[in-house]
């Protein structure tokens, strides 16, 4: 098990995993289709969207929280 001040950190590599495999899928059959070369070109866009992702979810991921703190009511 990871100590506990390591949880935020992966919770956004791990979003940014899954996210990135999904976005990069979507994106590829829409603009290209699903025929020959689909998984290399899928790979491709993967490979570019995961660092991309990371780095869109560790600057965000804090700003995000921030407003999200500020809008929502305590209960």
């Amino acid at each position: 098990m990871l100590p506990k001040n390591f949880s935020q950190p992966m919770f956004l590599i791990i979003m940014s995993f899954g996210m990135s495999i999904i976005m990069s899928c979507i994106v590829t059959l829409v603009n290209t289709g699903f025929n020959d070369g689909f998984f290399d070109r899928y790979f491709n866009a993967f490979t570019f969207a995961f660092p991309v992702a990371i780095v869109a979810a560790f600057i965000m991921g804090p700003v995000a929280k921030a407003i999200v703190n500020r809008i929502a009511t305590k209960d």
